[in-house]
C-alpha cells in the first residue's frame, strides 16, 4: 500500500513535541540570518539575494536531472531584481521558464492557492508543451489511464516499483483537498511544518506528467514566504535538497511509500534542511563580511596597490592558506596576473615589504602567503 491509500488518507500527523527542538534550531537559523541580512549595505543585499536565486533555479533542476548554466540563471536573475539593465541579457528559453515558477511562487505569496496557480506553474515551466523531445499534457493535470509510476528498469526482468501514484481520474479531488487545507491551515498549523507537509502531500498526489518536483518545492517556497512574510530569497532550500539528495529521495520514498499517515521523520528531516539552508547564507553573509572589512583596511592602509596586486591579493584571500601549496610562486603570479616575470617579482617584493605578504623558502622554493593577521 502507499500513503493515499491509507484509511485515515490525507489526515497527515506530525508529533509536535517530538519536533520541537529541530523547530526551534531552524527558527533560530533562520532569525539569526534575516537578523544579519537587515545590517548589509543595498548592494551586499542585492548580491546576497542573487545568489539565493541562482542557487534555487540551478538544484531544482538538478534534482530533476535537468542542467542549467550558472552564467545564464545568474544574469537572468539579476535581470528580476534589477541589478542588470535588462537590454544586456540574452535569455535562455529552460532558465526563465525555471525562475518564472520560482519568481510567481514568492510574488503570489499574498494571493488565495488555487487550480489556475499550479496549472499556471505547470504550463511556465514547460512553455514548448514538451519534456525534452517528448510532448506531455502541460498546464493541466495528467489524465492517461495508465498508472502514474516511480519505477527503476531492469533488463530482462520486472520493474521495481518504488512508487504509484492515484488514478488520474482522482487527481483533481485529491488537489482540491490539498488546496483548501493550504488556504485555510496559513496561521493555524506551525510555518515549516506547513512547507513540509504542503510538498508531500502534492508529491504523494504527482498530479502532473512531469515537472511534479519543482512544482511541488515552488509549494513549498511559497509557504515558507508566506511563513516569514518576505519576498526576500536569502538562503536556497532546493540546494541543500540537491546536496542531501540520496535522503530527500530516501525520504520521500519512505513516506509515500507506506500506509502510514506519520509525518513525523518527513518533517523533521524537511526541517533540518531549512535548518542547514539558513546556516550556509549565515556562514556566506560572515565570510563577505569579513573579505569587506579585509579590503577596507587594507586600501586605507596601501592605496598604491596595483591592479594586478589586487587581483593576486584577492585570490589569496578567496583560496584560503589551503589554496595554494605553501602560497603562491612568481610563476603563479605570472600567469594569474599576465605580468613578466620581472614584473611579478618587484610587486611581490613590494608586498612583503608592506607586510601584506610573507616569504617563505629559496630559489625554486620560494613561495608568498597573506600575513596570519589579514586570514579570513
Amino acid at each position: 500500500m502507499f500513503l493515499w491509500q491509507s484509511p485515515q488518507w490525507p489526515e497527515f500527523q506530525a508529533d509536535l513535541a517530538a519536533l520541537q527542538p529541530a523547530l526551534a534550531a531552524a527558527r533560530y537559523a533562520q532569525g539569526r540570518t534575516m537578523g544579519l541580512a537587515s545590517q548589509l549595505q543595498l548592494m551586499d543585499l542585492g548580491a546576497l539575494q542573487l545568489q539565493g536565486w541562482a542557487d534555487e533555479a540551478v538544484a531544482t533542476a538538478q534534482i530533476e536531472g535537468e542542467i542549467l548554466q550558472i552564467n545564464s540563471v545568474r544574469a537572468s536573475a539579476a535581470r528580476r531584481l534589477e541589478l542588470l539593465d535588462a537590454k544586456t541579457v540574452e535569455r535562455d528559453a529552460r532558465t526563465e521558464a525555471t525562475l518564472d515558477v520560482l519568481e510567481a511562487a514568492i510574488a503570489q505569496r499574498q494571493q488565495t492557492l488555487s487550480h489556475d496557480m499550479l496549472c499556471g506553474w505547470h504550463a511556465a515551466l514547460f512553455p514548448t508543451g514538451r519534456s525534452g523531445i517528448q510532448k506531455i499534457r502541460t498546464g493541466a493535470y495528467r489524465d492517461h489511464a495508465e498508472p502514474m509510476q516511480i519505477v527503476t528498469p531492469r533488463l530482462g526482468k520486472p520493474d521495481i516499483v518504488h512508487y504509484q501514484a492515484p488514478d488520474s481520474a482522482d487527481v483533481f479531488a485529491h488537489m482540491t483537498r490539498l488546496i483548501v487545507w493550504f488556504n485555510t491551515s496559513l496561521g493555524q498549523t506551525d510555518g515549516l511544518v506547513r512547507a513540509a507537509l504542503a510538498h508531500l502531500w502534492f508529491e504523494t498526489i504527482h498530479p502532473f506528467e512531469d515537472g511534479n518536483g519543482r512544482v511541488g518545492r515552488a509549494l513549498s517556497e511559497m509557504a515558507l514566504a508566506q511563513d516569514l512574510k518576505t519576498d526576500q530569497r536569502l538562503w536556497s532550500l532546493s540546494q541543500q535538497m540537491w546536496l542531501d539528495r540520496a535522503a530527500y529521495y530516501a525520504q520521500l520514498q519512505a513516506a509515500t511509500g507506506q500506509a502510514k499517515m506519520d509525518a513525523t521523520p518527513w518533517v523533521q528531516w524537511f526541517v533540518g534542511c531549512v535548518h542547514k539552508a539558513a546556516d550556509a547564507t549565515w556562514e556566506h553573509m560572515q565570510s563577505a563580511m569579513r573579505k569587506t572589512r579585509f579590503w577596507a583596511e587594507l586600501r586605507e592602509q596601501h592605496p598604491q596597490l596595483t591592479p594586478t596586486q589586487t587581483k593576486a591579493i584577492n585570490k589569496l584571500f578567496d583560496v584560503g592558506p589551503e589554496g595554494f601549496a605553501n602560497g603562491i610562486s612568481t610563476e603563479k603570479y605570472v600567469n594569474l596576473c599576465r605580468v613578466s616575470r620581472a614584473t611579478a617579482y618587484r610587486e611581490l617584493t613590494a608586498l612583503c615589504e608592506m607586510g601584506v605578504l610573507m616569504q617563505t623558502g629559496v630559489g625554486r622554493g620560494t613561495r608568498y602567503q597573506l600575513i596570519q593577521h589579514r586570514q579570513p
